[in-house]
C-alpha cells in the first residue's frame, strides 16, 4: 500500500526521483571541469551540441518544464535555439545561470506534492515532468560524457 507522501513509499519515490535529477545536474555541471573555454566551446559533431552548449540548452530545459509548466512563466527561445552561445558567455557565467536555474527549479516544485496537476504546458502531473527531465538529463550527461572523452583525447 501507497502512503501519503513525505513519508513512507510516495516520500521515498519522490526523494528517489529528486536525487537522480540532482545527480544529473552535477554530471552536466562537471562535465566542463578542467577544460578551456575553447575546449567548453568545440564543436565535434555537425551540430551546435558542444559541453557548454549543452549546459546552456539544460539550463533553458529547467525553465520550460519547471518554470514555464509549473509557474506558467514563459520560456523564449526554441531547443534548437537554446544550443547558441553567446560571445558573452564563459564556464563560469554558464555554470551560474543552470545553478541558478537547478534553484528555481527546485523551489517551485516544493510545496508540490508528487501527483499535483500544473497546467502550464499542458496538464501533467509533477511526477511526469519529474520524469521527463530525468529522461532529458540523463541523455544529455550522456552526450557530454562522449563530447568530455573527445575534448580530452585531444590533448
Amino acid at each position: 500500500m501507497l502512503t501519503a507522501e513525505g513519508s513512507g513509499t510516495i516520500g521515498a519515490m519522490r526523494s528517489r526521483l529528486e536525487d537522480l535529477i540532482d545527480e544529473q545536474r552535477v554530471a552536466l555541471h562537471d562535465s566542463l571541469d578542467g577544460l578551456s573555454e575553447e575546449e567548453a566551446r568545440r564543436r565535434l559533431v555537425p551540430s551546435r551540441t558542444t559541453l557548454l552548449g549543452l549546459l546552456t540548452h539544460v539550463t533553458w530545459v529547467e525553465g520550460v518544464w519547471y518554470g514555464e509548466a509549473i509557474t506558467g512563466k514563459p520560456q523564449r527561445g526554441t531547443p534548437d535555439s537554446s544550443f547558441r552561445l553567446r560571445k558573452s558567455d564563459t564556464v563560469d557565467s554558464v555554470r551560474a545561470r543552470h545553478r541558478e536555474a537547478c534553484a528555481a527549479s527546485r523551489k517551485a516544485v516544493a510545496a508540490l506534492e508528487l501527483d499535483a496537476v500544473v497546467t502550464g504546458r499542458g496538464e501533467r502531473r509533477l511526477w511526469e515532468i519529474h520524469v521527463h527531465m530525468l529522461r532529458e538529463l540523463a541523455r544529455h550527461a550522456g552526450h557530454a560524457d562522449i563530447l568530455r572523452e573527445q575534448v580530452l583525447a585531444a590533448r
